[in-house]
């Protein structure tokens, strides 16, 4: 039998790239409303009911009405928004966060997709709290970089439509500089952290890709840890994953420069441990497509392990040295 999928909010940017990844997979089959009526609450409901899986791609109290409109008690929900993400009745929906993840998300009904800088930044986060190598009280910092994409419409419109009222010809700056990002409480929460990290994002004229960076002073951990111990610690995290890559030291250390843009168009997340031993500090860094990884590849992969499918199918993935 052919499960039925419904994206709320395909017309978004989530929602079309979502679209894109599903677009000729004969295992499921897509819903869709007219144009007309996606605004209309009676169709959206009777949609929202009739999928076996909704995908809400919606602004964050969109989004809650929409979970309000579901009375079948057999529709599953994979929400895109910041609603849900430290809600402990709703899963959080990244396959790689422990070894039991991926059964949770393949039995839940509510799962949250993570957020692309939340998701990020846990990946480098969690492997080293759940190892004892940073401890749950460390002053932890957190610095990212994303392209335009990540903010939405009315981001795409300040950096792509000159006749915007907000439009920017800036290539780059910082934002949310009264230190309260939307998704730094989901990092402290899923990260395991018991104090906030201090996160610093940013905004570049590019459209999608992004890198964070977790520095960290070895010196100042317990047991003064080697950048050894970090890799291995995120190494052995992720062995078994099927979307995020570790790359290995030397090549690391190979690297001149670290792009953003470098995984654009793919659904992978890949980290590196830059490391400067006879200092005693280390760079952790985060690549991923902020659209991908960070929003629709996550949202498909969790559709994948709900439905029983391939975990991968409809991803793609990059040669980590081509």
């Amino acid at each position: 039998m052919t499960t039925t999928i419904f994206i709320d909010g395909e017309a978004g940017t989530t929602g079309l790239q979502i679209r894109d990844r599903l677009a000729g997979r004969r295992d499921i089959k897509l819903l869709s409303l007219d144009h007309d009526r996606r605004k209309d609450p009676a169709a959206r409901s009777e949609m929202l009911n009739r999928a076996d899986i909704s995908i809400l791609c919606l602004p964050d109290e969109a989004s809650r009405q929409a979970v309000t409109m579901v009375d079948s008690p057999d529709v599953r929900l994979i929400d895109a928004s910041i609603a849900y993400r430290t809600d402990g009745d709703w899963v959080y929906g990244m396959a790689e966060y422990g070894p039991d993840q991926p059964a949770r998300i393949a039995a839940a009904k509510r799962v949250t997709n993570p957020g692309c800088y939340a998701c990020s930044s846990i990946a480098m986060l969690r492997p080293l709290v759940v190892a004892g190598i940073v401890p749950t009280d460390f002053p932890i910092t957190l610095n990212a970089v994303s392209g335009y994409s990540g903010g939405g419409r009315k981001l795409i419109e300040t950096f792509e439509d000159a006749a915007s009222p907000d439009y920017t010809e800036s290539t780059f700056y910082l934002y949310a500089l009264g230190l309260e990002h939307k998704h730094t409480e989901e990092i402290r929460v899923h990260g395991g952290l018991d104090r906030r990290p201090l996160f610093v994002p940013s905004v570049g004229r590019f459209a999608q890709g992004m890198v964070v960076s977790l520095p960290l002073q070895l010196w100042a951990l317990p047991g003064t840890p080697t950048p050894t111990d970090i890799h291995e610690a995120l190494a052995a995290h992720y062995a078994p994953a099927s979307m995020v890559t570790v790359a290995g030291l030397a090549e690391t250390a190979a690297l001149d420069t670290l792009d953003p843009e470098t995984l654009n168009g793919t659904d992978e997340l890949r980290l590196h441990v830059f490391a400067n031993e006879s200092h005693g500090q280390v760079m952790v860094a985060a690549l991923l497509d902020n659209l991908g990884k960070g929003a629709s590849g996550q949202a498909v992969q969790n559709m994948n392990l709900m439905c029983g499918f391939p975990e991968t199918a409809g991803l793609t993935r990059k040669a980590l040295f081509p």
